[in-house]
């Protein structure tokens, strides 16, 4: 590591020393038992004390860079003493030390002897003592562990790391020309583009091209899903994009994904194909519970047979998996079950690797999300896509609220052990009395329901819960092998709960409801999840946010935290008017106190449109006793009319069967919830759906939440009426009338049944391809 050297060598991979370490230095088994470790607030706070207790002169957050033979590795030492001459990594823990598996301890000594290497190169020293300092969050406790190194040892062992990690290096480096020499010659995979197409895909190059954030609305039916990726992709060679995530809401938008990179050229490696593949890896991200191979099976060597030395066998099947390079759930399972390794801890390991992702939304913008994290570690420039980017907001506000069940813990305490009754029993107490104070006698009242917003967060149920928190971890932490279901949901509940307390501001509220004595549940909301999200926008490179209903652009502008120089793209409709009629029933009044008085009318109007033009429809209430009662009403009135209901909780079977029944030539009705599965992402053209009744506004119900989230959107933004209610309805009443019209090819009629869709500031939040005819 000369001066010499650094100058005369072109960087060929950069490195940060944790990854270089996690690549060369883990071994044995795949071990998840549940071994409670410190949050990470907890991590900060503990480094900063270490580091407090440090003599003057003590540095701390040592930035240190080092090469060999290309390779850039570089990172963050946690402290070092000149004094002494002692680097020190510190590492937070909970419980007993010796309960630490020996692969986990190399990999530390691994970390801090690399750190010690740059070290010593960078301020010539001839040698160090390299320390691994032990922080016992608990009881503050140090526990220091030397090694004394000279620095031509440190240099052997850097040096070994770097030669291990090498070979991969030079084939990364290698790869990622071969993809920036394919993406450059990339063409667009047909003749010719569709209306609109052309539109959006030149506002997405713009946006990786400028590195900014762009919201677009476009309609159903131009092909947004190619007409986002292409770009993007065209874009990563001019500005050496690493990595592109395509985020859904729903596993259907994934397949969408995966199904558009098919048709660019991204395929599996095929040895008897003499046409080449696209060279680019793509990776489908998957939830752990399922891609799990053992459900039944504890994640550890010793019960399950793929965590087993996982990471003994993980270089075979990680070289394996990049070889391969189209890696979607099955091609992922295959590649992992060959290797008898965990396809979900796999594709965790993949997710550093590839150049695609494609996974739900929560993979980049919850709490402890896996791409955001290894953006951050590894400073890549990331490139966001979001589909159905209307959902972010109601998604995002449930990433980042919480509640806890007082049932739960009640039936937690009873069967606690002794080391934990005392604090679950300080923690009930306070709930009871919070419940008091809140409540007052409704309590006690059998079938007494109630719901309070508090003015503020309960600091001694907060305090008492954080104590549960700490027993509940340091018992587990004591008894690896014992801990139960129950102890970890409720430590996993209490520490979700205390993570946003500790964030709790203007963008959440806190309240309580309670069903009579002994049943409250307390809740953290999130109301704004711009405060959470707006970091995440920053991190990546740029973003692309899309959907057919993502106006008016200030709601979600304001409520997801997009920059201040983000752009609003909205492209026109390849529809028009003539193929859509639209209808609004003015005598009709769906709102709660008339629902029994709209029945017989909205029956009316179904019947009437069936009979005028026989078909296939869908119809979308608010609820699904609403729905019950006019498919009731309809089957009194017309038992000969077909038609088949969505019920609650419906499996993928039952859901399957519903659309089954929309096939061309068929005839009936399907009811269905506005909101639900058949509201959106559902694609049947042509006459496997004619028309569409929808008699609700999609309203969320005025209730204290909604009345308080009002309340809070009004003093932040100044709308809270439209935030509240009228927007989020109308959203889902636009993506519901999105299943008629689904090419220009189509047509069919959407009647509009309730009164408030005459008003002005309703008709305003329609599409404006629209054409309204004669309201009724």
């Amino acid at each position: 590591m000369s001066d010499a050297a650094k100058q005369s060598e072109t960087p060929l991979y950069r490195v940060p020393v944790r990854a270089l370490c996690d690549f060369t230095a883990r071994e044995g088994d795949l071990d998840h038992r549940f071994t409670p470790s410190p949050s990470a607030r907890e991590g900060i706070a503990g480094h900063r004390l270490v580091a407090g207790r440090r003599a003057e002169g003590y540095e701390s957050e040592v930035v240190l860079q080092g090469h060999y033979r290309g390779l850039v590795v570089s990172g963050r030492a946690d402290g070092f003493d000149p004094a002494n001459h002692r680097l020190e990594e510190i590492k937070t823990h909970r419980g007993d030390l010796s309960r630490m598996g020996h692969n986990q301890r190399a990999l530390h000594w691994a970390q801090v002897k690399v750190y010690g290497a740059l070290l010593c190169a960078a301020r010539g020293l001839d040698s160090l003592t390299v320390a691994l300092v032990y922080f016992d969050i608990a009881s503050e406790r140090e526990t220091l562990l030397t090694q004394q190194a000279s620095a031509a040892e440190l240099l052997a062992f850097f040096e070994v790391q770097c030669e291990r990690f090498l070979s991969w290096a030079k084939q990364e480096g290698e790869h990622r020309r071969r993809r920036n020499d394919a993406l450059t010659a990339l063409t667009f995979p047909h003749a010719e583009f569709r209306p609109g197409q052309r539109e959006l895909a030149e506002g997405v190059y713009k946006t990786a091209v400028t590195g900014r954030c762009l919201l677009a609305q476009a309609p159903t039916g131009i092909g947004k899903t190619v007409a986002t990726l292409f770009p993007t992709l065209k874009a990563m060679p001019r500005q050496d994009i690493d990595r592109i995530a395509f985020l859904t809401m729903k596993t259907p938008g994934r397949r969408l994904a995966l199904e558009a990179l098919t048709l660019l050229g991204a395929t599996a490696r095929d040895t008897r194909s003499p046409e080449p593949r696209l060279a680019l890896r793509v990776l489908e991200l998957t939830a752990r519970s399922k891609a799990c191979e053992h459900p039944d099976k504890a994640c550890h060597g010793d019960a399950c047979p793929l965590a087993a030395g996982f990471y003994d066998r993980l270089p075979g099947a990680r070289q394996a998996a990049v070889d391969h390079g189209w890696l979607d759930r099955e091609a992922l399972r295959k590649v992992a079950l060959e290797h008898e390794v965990c396809p979900y801890y796999l594709g965790q390991e993949l997710a550093r690797w590839c150049d695609v992702c494609v996974g739900d939304v929560n993979h980049y913008f919850d709490v402890s999300a896996l791409l955001h994290g290894l953006a951050q570690a590894n400073g890549w420039r990331l490139a966001l896509l979001v589909d159905e980017a209307h959902n972010l907001v109601e998604r995002a506000r449930s990433m980042y609220s919480s509640e806890l069940d007082q049932r739960t813990f009640s039936q937690l305490h009873r069967r606690a052990p002794a080391a934990l009754l005392k604090p679950l029993g300080r923690l009930l107490r306070q709930w009871q009395k919070l419940v008091r104070e809140q409540s007052g006698a409704d309590e006690g009242r059998q079938g007494s329901p109630g719901y309070r917003v508090l003015d503020d967060l309960p600091g001694r149920f907060v305090n008492s819960l954080q104590q549960v928190a700490t027993a509940l971890t340091d018992y587990l932490a004591e008894h690896p092998g014992g801990a139960d279901a129950p102890l970890q949901e409720r430590l996993f509940e209490a520490l979700g709960f205390i993570r946003l307390a500790e964030s709790f501001g203007e963008h959440s509220l806190c309240d309580l409801t309670w069903h009579g004595r002994g049943r409250s549940v307390l809740g953290l909301r999130n109301l704004v999840p711009a405060d959470f999200l707006a970091p995440r926008f920053a991190q990546a490179h740029s973003g692309v946010l899309f959907s057919a209903t993502l106006s008016p652009s200030h709601y979600h502008r304001d409520l997801l935290g997009l920059p201040d120089d983000c752009v609003w793209q909205t492209v026109a409709s390849p529809f028009h008017h003539d193929q859509l009629e639209v209808r609004i029933q003015g005598g009709i009044s769906t709102r709660m106190r008339d629902r029994e008085a709209s029945l017989d009318p909205i029956v009316t109007e179904l019947a009437g449109q069936y009979y005028r033009r026989p078909g296939l429809y869908l119809a979308f209430f608010s609820s699904f006793a609403y729905l019950q009662a006019a498919a009731e009403r309809l089957s009194q009135r017309h038992p000969e009319l077909p038609h088949w209901c969505q019920t609650r909780a419906m499996s993928e079977a039952e859901r399957d069967a519903f659309l089954t029944r929309f096939r061309p030539g068929g005839q009936g009705i399907g009811f269905a919830v506005l909101g639900g599965a058949f509201g959106e992402g559902i694609d049947l053209p042509g006459e496997r759906l004619v028309g569409a009744f929808i008699a609700t506004l999609g309203l969320p119900p005025f209730d204290p939440f909604n009345e308080a989230l009002k309340t809070r959107l009004e003093a932040r933004f100044g709308d809270g009426d439209a935030y509240a209610y009228r927007i989020p309805g109308l959203i889902k009443v636009i993506q519901a009338a999105g299943r008629v019209i689904r090419s220009p090819e189509d047509n069919g009629t959407l009647v509009l049944m309730d009164d408030r869709y005459l008003r002005r500031d309703v008709k305003r939040l329609l599409p404006d391809w629209w054409r309204i005819g004669g309201a009724v």
